[in-house]
């Protein structure tokens, strides 16, 4: 290719060299003067400039050397006028100086437009079998991969997988099953394509893939490991950063938790990956905490008694035998006991458990005669005519 090259650069540059080289013979007698010789282009050149070929064109002799200077409406007619210089008799060399008018051809341009159009249209009539076949091919794709997801699902179910790696198969399957039907349909609409081309193309590309869609894939391989083997699935209450939310759906990219409030918040798995995750519902139960005070001048042996069988009379309350009722500290007004107790995992349980159990606490107490006090604040006034006036102010 390269010699073929050359070969042709050198034919090139010798018909330059010959077409501005000097005539074969210089004539020595009887030569023409530069004047008729210029006389005689002129004329030439006035009949082509009245057809519109040259525009301005002034001719120069000097010893038989013509100089052409003007425009062309065209590189056929520059040309031309060279020509026409170079074969007039006694005329040694030519130096062509004619410029050449750019101007749009309309016409040639739409004669561009459609040759290049009817190439295409004659192109998808040659291809439309090609790419009918592959259309065939990417519904049977489709349809395959439907089946696929059925029979994986239906496999999985009888084994009793938990349902995140039932969806990481699955998800896997279909991936793979529309990898291979384009690739076949790529091969069969674009004969010229074939399967090792396609796998060199992507393995080239996938440095740039790779820095272009860092963060797809990060997310792509985030999924993997949540679906693989992370303690949250489907159904699962989760808190991350300020979200909170049940786990609606885990995809390879991304996870649906709709929070507590209804709303559906798309999370990218790196997120959920890379931060600290609280999995609410990893346990059936879960224990609840509340802080209850009674007066000082109440019995703490009383209270006790009394609000633990509060929290053993409620229903929401699960495993009896753990409920635990603890003097905590000395608050300023109260002495403050801490309950604790197990309910449901779920938020919700959590919420009807606390709202029971209060009631509860608060109607006991109530029916003993146990006191659950404001607080209390002593002001002290070390001028004694101030505490005196205060004092009269609060007997009247």
């Amino acid at each position: 290719m390269d010699s073929l090259q050359q070969v042709q650069d050198a034919a090139t540059s010798e018909s330059t060299t010959e077409a501005n080289g000097p005539a074969e013979t210089v004539a020595v007698k009887g030569v023409a003067d530069d004047a008729s010789i210029r006389q005689r282009l002129s004329m030439i050149y006035d009949a082509a400039a009245k057809a519109g070929w040259l525009t301005e064109i002034d001719v120069d002799l000097n010893s038989g050397i013509v100089t052409l200077k003007g425009r062309a409406d065209s590189e056929e007619h520059r040309q031309w006028a060279e020509n026409v210089a170079r074969k007039t008799e006694d005329v040694v060399a030519v130096i062509n100086e004619l410029a050449v008018d750019q101007q749009m051809d309309l016409e040639s341009t739409r004669d561009v437009v459609a040759r290049s159009l009817n190439t295409l249209w004659t192109d998808f009539l040659v291809r439309s079998p090609l790419l009918l076949a592959a259309a065939v091919i990417v519904v049977l794709t489709g349809l395959l991969a439907k089946l696929s997801s059925w029979t994986v699902h239906r496999v999985l179910d009888q084994r009793g997988i938990r349902a995140s790696l039932k969806d990481l198969v699955y998800q896997f399957t279909t991936i793979i099953i529309w990898i291979i039907g384009l690739l076949v349909a790529t091969v069969v609409a674009f004969p010229g394509m074939t399967p090792s081309k396609a796998l060199t193309v992507l393995g080239l590309g996938s440095v740039a893939i790779g820095f272009a869609f860092k963060d797809i894939f990060e997310n792509f391989f985030a999924g993997i490991l949540i679906l693989w083997r992370y303690p949250f699935d489907r159904g699962d209450f989760i808190t991350c950063g300020d979200l909170t939310g049940k786990v609606q759906q885990i995809t390879i990219r991304n996870t649906m938790i709709q929070r507590l409030d209804g709303e559906l918040a798309v999370v990218p798995n790196a997120t959920l990956f890379k931060n600290n995750v609280d999995v609410l519902t990893s346990q059936p139960q879960r224990r609840v905490r509340i802080i209850c005070g009674v007066a000082y001048d109440e019995n703490v042996e009383q209270a006790r008694e009394v609000i633990k069988q509060a929290v053993l009379s409620c229903d929401s309350v699960l495993g009896k035998r753990t409920v635990e009722v603890f003097a905590q500290e000395f608050a300023s007004s109260s002495v403050n006991f801490e309950v604790a107790w197990w309910t449901g995992s779920k938020p919700v349980d959590i919420r009807r458990s606390r709202d029971e159990v209060v009631e509860a606490i608060k109607r006991e107490l109530d029916g003993a005669g146990i006191e659950i006090p404001f607080p209390y604040r002593t002001l002290t006034f070390k001028n004694p005519a101030v505490a005196e006036a205060v004092a009269k102010a609060a007997a009247q």
